[in-house]
């Protein structure tokens, strides 16, 4: 025990012996890092959104072609994240909570678009539903259409987008253990109300998180839908697909208007983020007590 204490105060101490022009280097390099590679560029992209003035922003945001991809955009948020939603809690309930053949199997699979290029997963789409690919020829016969479509985009998205809940409640679920829930039903709730009133509490703030990592991911990807839009004005584009056309016309006080609204919701995904993640580790702290 005593060679313990010592070992701890050695480590303590060790925590503040550096000069104080190291501590100093070391936050500076850290701050100019984070001025240059995201300040900077977020700032960028309001000054030129802005160059034109507010009634030029406005009028680049009231393009027919802007509002379509800003529509599809929302849609496809609306379908994807609540899907996410359902899958990460399903998944991260299993798997924290339960023991059974092929769980490290499914948490490699829901890691699996981690390691696959958004690109890559659209071109596995269009081999799937694409005119040329297995399901293309039975599509067209049926007259239904994925590929260069809004359903094409929708899985996409989901596919790039579905680890974010999952990943974000398996700890926070694991770090809660089972006793709660066991005490639950022990004393009669099903499994629904022990849900709802003993393990949603405990992961209210985790499932924010990964719902609005999961948002701005579903708004923001650019790579697979690209290659299952077809780039369709006012049909199949999205607002980072738009951006891209907009810049490639030189309309760059548009190009830019459309992407602060990108650069908008980055903040705000930063803002809840921090609150989340605080509440988060008081969550997990407290658990970690009372256990």
């Amino acid at each position: 025990m005593v060679g313990k204490g010592l070992h701890k105060k050695e480590r303590k101490g060790a925590t503040v012996t550096e000069p104080a022009w190291v501590r100093w280097l070391l936050i500076s390099v850290a701050l100019a890092f984070l001025a240059l590679f995201l300040v900077l560029p977020l700032a960028a992209v309001f000054a030129q959104a802005l160059e034109k003035g507010w009634e030029a922003y406005l009028a680049a945001l009231k393009e027919p072609d802007t509002i379509s991809a800003i529509r599809l955009t929302l849609i496809t948020a609306a379908v994807c994240v609540p899907l996410n939603l359902f899958f990460g809690i399903v998944a991260a309930w299993a798997i924290a909570k339960f023991s059974f053949p092929g769980k490290s199997f499914l948490i490699t699979l829901i890691d699996l678009p981690f390691s696959v290029s958004p690109v890559v997963s659209g071109l596995i789409y269009v081999l799937i539903f694409g005119l040329q690919g297995w399901l293309g020829p039975w599509l067209q016969e049926h007259d239904i259409k994925i590929i260069f479509a809004v359903p094409g985009i929708i899985l996409a998205t989901i596919f790039v987008t579905f680890p974010f809940i999952a990943r974000e409640l398996i700890p926070l679920m694991e770090s809660q253990g089972r006793e709660e829930e066991e005490a639950a039903l022990t004393l009669g709730a099903n499994g629904l109300q022990t849900f709802l009133r003993v393990t949603f509490p405990n992961i209210k703030w985790g499932i924010l998180y990964g719902v609005i990592l999961c948002n701005a991911r579903a708004m923001g990807e650019f790579g697979a839908v690209s290659v299952v839009s077809g780039h369709v004005r006012g049909s199949t584009n999205t607002i980072p697909l738009q951006v891209e056309i907009l810049y490639n016309e030189y309309s760059y006080a548009a190009a830019f208007a459309v992407a602060s609204l990108l650069a908008l919701l980055a903040l705000v995904t930063l803002a809840v983020k921090t609150v989340s993640e605080w509440k988060m580790q008081q969550t997990i702290s407290a658990a970690e007590t009372e256990r």
